[in-house]
């Protein structure tokens, strides 16, 4: 028995070393225009935004990943879901600064320069960059053919990759988990916002939350919704993704 777990150790171990080498599977976005906001309040106006190329994670940071992390740092998983965790599943009950010290460990693990989305990068991904045809989810108008929300999910995350994905690749942006972006929110940021790499208010209250989660309605999992969330605080429906400028 001990020797079995000894080797559990051992794997789990290597996973976390190739992880911390190699870094997620990531999308590069070629940089370009579009248009970002929608029709609530927040999202208005809808404005034309260039933004420069990137890569982005091609799935939300998984329970392995983030446990590859813990277990580096010698620290707790955060408190697990009821249905606990499950390796393939978004990582969930995440705060931003968790998120961020995540990217930072990644970076100093790799040597590159790890990062969360800013607000536009997430939404011209998620819209599907320059390949975009448009729809109201990441990669479909039928938010059952690409993302878990309230009615599909039974009550809980579900494996990243399961759904199809956007027209860049990109899984489970319209729905799963919530996904933290760099910028603050306002709600009247869109009214002065810059038309070229916006990066957001200067400073604020609440950083951006975007894609909508397992405990959604799809008018919530909409590529263009967006809110806010307390930088220090976890919710068993907030996740992430990274970003490589």
């Amino acid at each position: 028995m001990k020797k079995a777990i000894l080797i559990l150790f051992i794997l789990f171990n290597a996973k976390a070393i190739q992880t911390m080498a190699q870094g997620p599977a990531m999308v590069f976005v070629q940089g370009g225009s579009f248009t970002m906001g929608g029709t609530e309040a927040d999202e208005k106006p809808a404005h034309t935004v260039i933004v420069s190329s990137f890569s982005i994670g091609k799935f939300e940071v998984t329970v392995a990943e983030y446990k590859a992390f813990c277990s580096a740092g010698g620290m707790s998983m955060p408190s697990a879901p009821s249905w606990g965790w499950n390796d393939k599943h978004p990582m969930v009950n995440i705060s931003f600064d968790d998120a961020n010290a995540y990217c930072n460990w990644l970076s100093e693990s790799t040597g590159k320069n790890y990062r969360l989305p800013t607000e536009a990068e997430w939404e011209y991904a998620a819209r599907g960059g320059n390949k975009s045809n448009g729809y109201t989810y990441a990669g479909s108008e039928d938010l059952d053919e690409s993302g878990w929300r309230i009615d599909n999910a039974g009550g809980q995350t579900q494996a990243c990759g399961r759904k199809k994905p956007n027209e860049l690749g990109l899984y489970d942006m319209s729905g799963n988990a919530w996904e933290w972006c760099k910028d603050w929110y306002s709600d009247s940021y869109y009214s002065s916002s810059p038309s070229t790499n916006p990066k957001g208010p200067s400073s604020g209250s609440l950083q951006v939350l975007r894609g909508g989660s397992w405990r959604n309605s799809a008018a919530t999992c909409r590529v263009a919704f967006r809110t806010g969330g307390i930088p220090g605080y976890r919710n068993y429906d907030y996740g992430f993704r990274v970003v490589l400028p």
